[in-house]
């Protein structure tokens, strides 16, 4: 009865462990060579970022992008979780109050609503894009930080907007991590 069982194990071993993840590495890498290899930005022949996983900006420069509920570092791969509160929580609402004030530190003539993604993190917490409300809420910031025309730096969100998945999933969005780039290789 013992030997009937360890030769299971062992297949069942190699099926699930080795042949299983062997195929499925193949056909991703056949089918998706970009995604399989973790969607890598490149600038000057060295990795900046992936187009999968946000990154932290707070110079006025740049657009920042969706908090990450990620601990202790912030849009860590390996810790990928919502922050689990509620609405009413006191924790949150205080992280929220301070988001915005942060906001409107770094752009204190902006008077209009702070849009919901720049404030709360995404289930996964490593969300990369933001909204396109999101980005044109800190256009202006970014253009007179950098001394270059509002329809400039529009111009440049237009751009790199992506629409909606399939044409009905989901909302229009920016991904923060390439806009940034487009945004540095401007002269």
């Amino acid at each position: 009865m013992l030997r009937p069982a360890l030769v299971l194990l062992l297949l069942l071993t190699l099926l699930t462990g080795v042949v299983y993840p062997l195929v499925v590495t193949v056909i991703a890498r056949t089918l998706f060579p970009r995604e399989a290899a973790g969607s890598l930005l490149m600038r000057d022949g060295r990795v900046v970022g992936s187009a999968l996983i946000g990154q932290s900006f707070s110079d006025p420069r740049h657009f920042w992008s969706r908090p990450s509920a990620t601990t202790p570092q912030p849009y860590a791969g390996t810790a990928s979780t919502g922050s689990n509160l509620g609405p009413l929580n006191p924790a949150l609402t205080a992280a929220v109050r301070e988001r915005i004030a942060a906001l409107r530190a770094a752009d204190p003539g902006n008077t209009a609503a702070v849009p919901v993604d720049l404030v709360t993190a995404s289930a996964s917490g490593l969300d990369p894009h933001i909204s396109v409300a999101a980005a044109h809420y800190q256009a202006a910031r970014v253009a007179r930080v950098r001394g270059l025309p509002l329809a400039r730096v529009q111009a440049l969100i237009a751009a790199h907007a992506e629409g909606r998945l399939l044409g009905v999933i989901g909302e229009p969005r920016v991904n923060v991590l390439e806009l940034n780039l487009a945004l540095d290789a401007l002269k």
